[in-house]
């Protein structure tokens, strides 16, 4: 950084200055991490020469919370896989269902922006298709912040929802299913050749809510990449070029996913592994009714607090699904 070259390339300038926010971030928490433990074990000494029920208390409060930042320390440490300091792109789109899923679609939307925003990341509305009455047909979500993607990619996935219907005079029970799809999103870090002549690029109005530019000018873009059937759509900016920019970059982390899951299906292959894709393999239930509960059906984590769940607290779910992985 203290290259007089340094500036000359403003977007590398800014990805290796980010990573080292980042690093200095983990750095940093080790060292407060260590005078912590330093200062729990003088206390216990005192504890031992003397006893103070008083400080006990103190002791065991201060122990409790300890133990819970090493554990997130530790769930820190694991996100060592390439991309996973990145943004994320989440993508969410209700399956067969009309009014009710693109009602649990919204649902789901505002439970990841609220969890976002308890962990200080900045959320971005790259695209937005509302619903016929209610919800979303579908919304494709800039998720930015360190390690974004490495905690979201555990929500990759069809949550399944369970519930009386508030769209159904007859009061029945209704299952409603939503896919989410994340992936990392790149600036530099790789390289995937896009051929001009492979790509079809519509424009269109921008569509919900906007500034004044939506429904004036034709500045939303979708760009379908032909070879592999492969649609992504940014409607963020005011300006085409600037969403078309964004589109690009988004198309680039799909392609990026495609070639991922392909590998990985090969493997499987090669293993002998068979696995369902569909709406039968949800990773996660909701249920409201006729009891409450959220289930990760991958690591069997589960909680009967399903309004905290909905308000965005999922990092146990999360958390579980990463140490799943050891």
């Amino acid at each position: 950084m203290l290259e007089p070259e340094f500036w000359n390339n403003q977007q590398q300038a800014q990805n290796i200055i980010n990573e080292s926010k980042g690093l200095k971030e983990v750095v940093n928490e080790y060292k407060e991490l260590e005078d912590t433990q330093e200062n729990l074990e003088m206390t216990l000494e005192l504890l031992r020469e003397e006893p103070d029920e008083e400080l006990q208390d103190d002791l065991t409060v201060e122990l409790k919370e300890f133990v819970a930042r090493l554990k997130e320390f530790e769930l820190q440490l694991l996100l060592s896989e390439p991309y996973d300091k990145n943004n994320a792109i989440l993508e969410l789109h209700p399956g067969a269902g009309g009014t009710e899923s693109q009602d649990w679609g919204s649902m789901l939307l505002r439970m990841y922006t609220r969890w976002a925003e308890k962990r200080g990341f900045k959320v971005e509305t790259m695209d937005y298709l509302p619903g016929d009455e209610a919800g979303i047909k579908s919304v494709t979500l800039a998720i930015k912040g360190h390690n974004a993607y490495g905690y979201l990619k555990a929500e990759k996935g069809v949550h399944r929802l369970v519930r009386i219907s508030p769209f159904d005079s007859s009061g029945r029970r209704h299952t409603s299913f939503v896919s989410c799809d994340v992936m990392p999103e790149f600036n530099d870090e790789i390289e995937i050749d896009i051929r001009t002549e492979d790509l079809k690029i519509d424009t269109y109005r921008a569509t919900g809510a906007g500034g004044q530019h939506i429904n004036t000018t034709d500045s939303a873009v979708r760009i379908t990449h032909t070879p592999t059937g492969t649609v992504v759509q940014c409607q963020a900016e005011r300006s085409q070029i600037k969403n078309r920019e964004k589109a690009m970059g988004m198309l680039k982390a799909k392609l990026y996913q495609l070639k991922i899951e392909e590998q990985q299906a090969e493997l499987d292959e090669i293993r002998g592994e068979q696995k369902e894709i569909g709406w039968g393999s949800q990773i996660r239930s909701y249920v409201f009714h006729p009891y409450s509960m959220v289930k990760d059906h991958r690591t069997s984590a589960e909680t009967g607090n399903v309004q905290n769940v909905m308000d965005g607290d999922i990092d146990q779910f999360i958390n579980a699904y990463l140490r799943s992985k050891l």
